[in-house]
């Protein structure tokens, strides 16, 4: 019986979550399986990875095949990393504290790399958020001058009071009569 690990899709239409799980390899996608250890959902930036890291190890050191998929996810975890030195130990080539002390030292990496990500994203947010604001705050401003302008009512008139020393005295002018039109 040739026993996989794979993933199992659950969720809405694209809003996938999958399980992730030991089946036998000729069981379909999302119907029987051995034994689930651990879910991923790829929908989350970085995506969310919980899985059973001992019973992972277990299945494949009795040799369950992941998918590509799965391998990949696997990987990303240490899995496939520390199957790796477990077999160097097996041959002799390395020896398990050194085995573990490069374990424990990818861990260390690989923690710093993830968290680097999501403080980056979490900056990039942060600054979006404030360029938002600073943008809402012009246009606020904008609209509130417009207002004030629209708003106000136009000057009055001045009236020049002329200061006259003397009073000048118009000469008088009739209005011409006017001539009918014939």
């Amino acid at each position: 019986m040739p026993v996989k690990i794979r993933l199992q899709r659950h969720g809405k239409k694209a809003q996938a979550f999958f399980h992730i799980v030991i089946a036998d390899g000729r069981a379909p996608r999302d119907g029987k399986f051995i034994e689930k250890i651990g879910t991923y959902n790829p929908t989350t930036n970085p995506a969310t990875i919980d899985l059973n890291f001992e019973k992972a190890m277990t299945w494949i050191t009795n040799g369950a095949q992941p998918t590509d998929t799965c391998r990949a996810i696997l990987s990303y975890k240490g899995v496939m990393f520390r199957n790796h030195l477990q077999i160097g130990v097996a041959k002799g080539a390395i020896t398990q504290e050194t085995a573990d002390a490069k374990f424990n030292k990818w861990l260390a990496e690989k923690d710093t790399k993830i968290q680097a990500k999501v403080d980056k994203l979490s900056g990039a947010q942060k600054e979006a958020y404030v360029k938002r604001l600073a943008a809402e705050v012009k246009a606020n401003e904008a609209k509130a001058a417009s207002i004030v302008i629209k708003n106000t009512p136009p000057p009055a008139p001045e009236v020049v009071a002329e200061v006259a020393a003397e009073p000048v005295a118009e000469p008088h002018t009739e209005a011409p009569e006017a001539t009918p039109e014939a």
